[in-house]
């Protein structure tokens, strides 16, 4: 989750979302990296020699029907890409471990195929999933954390359960922010004690921002067909934005999120991070579903669609009114032409664009955000850490680990976050009762509003600034527009779809509307993506070197 845009907006730090380096980094990197050797490639443009390259789920459903590749084909490919992308070459960091069983369950789904037996649309599909997602196999769910390590869930997380139920293949864990960025107010995105920092494959010495930076980082990188992140706010918008991602938070309650180290009972949700809108579309309807474990998910029947392709429309914003984000029109980031120029693409597709000021009403909210994460962050990892069986039983028992490791727990950065937390009473504090009703009432009031008395479709806004440098020395630097705040405090879905780049980094453009919108924001996500093709592969850039 993206503690920037909520730190920024409580007025407790000049920061926002983005990135880190030891040491300076450069806007107009000079060299392509070899994916497979780590030499420069004479194009200077993507590696697009691998076999399954920008490949969509409707591309490996068709190899695997016609009998060109096998689910266990696929997989191979994907854990060789992982070698030489991810181990080697580049060397992301991006995924932490493997599924040693990937290859078995493959071997399995083939045999379901062979005898008839099809799933769905995932069948035979691998996807990386976000390291604080329990699996109940051979990999460890650790949320990145030192604290954790060697912790081996005992049942899988409800989504995980509907992930292997519709045929699909969990490949592997894929790295983040370090419980999940809520851990000091000056970390750096995309580093973990257990997996260190992931980088950009657009440009190795930028951000792929946090805290799903691995399954954004992964995902653009052709190591999976689709991949998991979970978000509190921004954590799978802001990473997709800044790896030219489709990625989406839905509503709060449409997945489940039992299994699920959390920060927030009232903000926190997975989502797909994929290469397409049709692609997250699939694995949305696939993992919707009312959990009983789940009290949030039982507001969700009769909301939600097993199949949100339906939606899918080229003409979709034919006769729609959205609201772009007034804020976001004027200003020295260079990801504002780009805006406008989605603003203008909109209009030729026949929607009206009309502009609006929601963060004029959300920003103040901060505050409360902020408090209400700190108080629910204990709740839930007590909670968790509770029954997970894993060496630490309290997040004061995560403190105390940290501290007596302090050299190769917290190299960097400290865990002022987590010690506030603690520090805190329970959820029945009238502090943060009261701040509750400020940040997810307000946000939801303020969006709500703005919507009807717009008449608008949904809302349109740069989802945040180009990727800034890797700097572990310093944490994350600040600067630039950002969107994920509104719909995170409100629990509302938000969509963001590659818009362009900047200097070879990657800008989304999100869309945002009401609860349990996904079907109309996807349609809208949909007409946007097809009209602009603004998708590209990420071509490895190197450091300019003067």
């Amino acid at each position: 989750m993206n503690r920037r845009i909520f730190l920024r907006n409580g007025s407790l730090a000049g920061l926002a979302l983005s990135t880190l380096s030891l040491g300076a980094c450069s806007t107009t990197p000079e060299k392509t990296t070899n994916p497979t050797d780590g030499d420069a490639a004479a194009d200077g443009g993507p590696d697009t020699s691998f076999e399954l390259h920008e490949a969509t789920v409707a591309d490996l459903q068709e190899k695997m029907k016609s009998g060109q590749l096998t689910a266990r084909r696929i997989t191979e490919l994907y854990l060789q890409r992982i070698e030489q992308i991810d181990k080697a070459g580049p060397r992301l960091h991006s995924v932490l471990e493997t599924n040693p069983d990937a290859l078995k369950l493959a071997d399995q789904l083939d045999e379901e195929r062979k005898n008839g037996k099809l799933r769905g649309p995932l069948h035979g599909i691998p996807v990386l999933i976000k390291d604080n997602i329990d699996t109940a196999d051979q990999q460890q769910t650790t949320a990145g954390s030192l604290a954790l390590a060697g912790h081996k869930a005992q049942q899988d997380a409800f989504i995980v359960k509907k992930l292997r139920e519709a045929g699909a293949i969990v490949l592997g864990k894929t790295n983040l922010s370090e419980w999940a960025n809520f851990r000091s107010t000056r970390s750096t995105s995309g580093w973990s004690s257990r997996g260190g920092q992931t980088k950009n494959p657009y440009i190795l010495d930028r951000t792929p921002s946090g805290s799903s930076s691995g399954s954004g980082a992964a995902a653009a990188a052709n190591l999976c067909a689709l991949a998991i992140g979970t978000e509190t706010d921004g954590s799978i918008v802001s990473p997709a934005s800044c790896c030219g991602l489709v990625g989406f938070k839905p509503t709060v309650g449409l997945w489940s999120r039992t299994g699920i180290i959390p920060i927030s009972a009232t903000q926190d949700t997975a989502g797909p991070m994929t290469r397409s809108v049709r692609d997250a579309a699939i694995l949305l309807g696939a993992l919707a579903g009312e959990d009983a474990a789940d009290a949030v998910t039982k507001e969700s029947p009769g909301k939600t669609q097993p199949d949100y392709t339906k939606f899918l429309d080229p003409n979709g914003l034919k006769g729609k009114r959205l609201g772009v984000e007034k804020g976001h029109l004027t200003g020295a980031s260079d990801a504002i032409p780009l805006l406008k120029q989605a603003v203008e693409l909109l209009k030729a597709q026949g929607a009206t664009v009309v502009e609006v000021e929601v963060e004029k009403q959300t920003d103040p909210l901060g505050q409360a955000e902020y408090d209400v994460l700190l108080y629910e962050f204990k709740d839930g990892v007590n909670k968790y850490l509770a029954t997970a069986g894993a060496g630490v039983k309290t997040l004061t028992d995560v403190i105390r680990f940290n501290t007596e490791n302090k050299a190769k727990a917290m190299p960097f950065f400290q865990q002022e976050i987590l010690e506030s937390s603690d520090k805190l009473e329970g959820l029945q504090s009238p502090k943060y009762q009261a701040a509750l009703r400020k940040s997810h009432q307000g946000a939801r009031t303020a969006l709500d509003t703005v919507l009807r008395e717009n008449k608008l479709d949904g809302l349109v806004a740069i989802t945040n600034a180009p990727a800034r440098c890797i700097d572990l020395i310093n944490g994350d630097s600040g600067g630039g527009p950002g969107f994920s705040s509104s719909a995170a405090m409100a629990g509302y879905p938000h969509i963001t779809v590659p818009m362009g780049q900047v200097h070879g980094l990657p800008v989304g453009l999100s869309f945002v509307g009401g609860a349990y919108q996904e079907g109309p924001l996807l349609g809208l996500a949909y007409a946007y993506e097809q009209a602009s093709k603004k998708r590209a592969a990420p071509a490895f850039k190197a450091p300019f070197v003067g």
